[in-house]
């Protein structure tokens, strides 16, 4: 378990190398790209940026080559706006995470129309009151 000082060094950084992608980043390689989460190291020396890019395998291989390139400009962002001893290392890594939890949503999307289908249909109308039953 990180420790709550892990955890908010990680969100600022998050926060910073987004924001910098977002707005100070100009490289064309790098275009629909999310950070998704950060993961620091104990020593805060290392962080390793979770990253989705929208596209296909090219444009996401492409787009984590151009976000490599600019760790450097990345890093200097960082140093100049969080003040820690160390300024952390950044390395990126693609994550998976959407991809597989819209490759889940297609999946159900298939399986559950069918299992619906196979079911009786259900009956919305409630059974018919006999009041003659019923004493109040």
């Amino acid at each position: 378990m990180a420790s709550r000082r892990v955890e908010k060094a990680a969100e600022a950084v998050r926060e910073v190398v987004s924001w910098a992608i977002l707005t100070e980043l100009s490289d064309p390689r790098v275009r629909d790209v999310t950070v998704t989460y950060v993961e620091m190291s104990g020593d805060l020396r290392q962080a390793k940026v979770h990253v989705s890019i929208m596209g296909d395998e090219a444009k996401q291989k492409l787009g984590l080559r151009g976000l490599q390139h600019a760790a450097g400009f990345l890093q200097s962002k960082l140093s100049a706006r969080i003040d820690t001893r160390y300024t952390p290392r950044i390395e990126f890594r693609l994550d998976q995470g959407v991809k597989q939890s819209i490759e889940i949503a297609r999946i159900l999307k298939e399986v559950l129309p069918k299992a619906a289908e196979e079911e009786e249909p259900i009956d919305d109308e409630p059974e018919a009151f006999d009041s003659e039953e019923c004493e109040i």
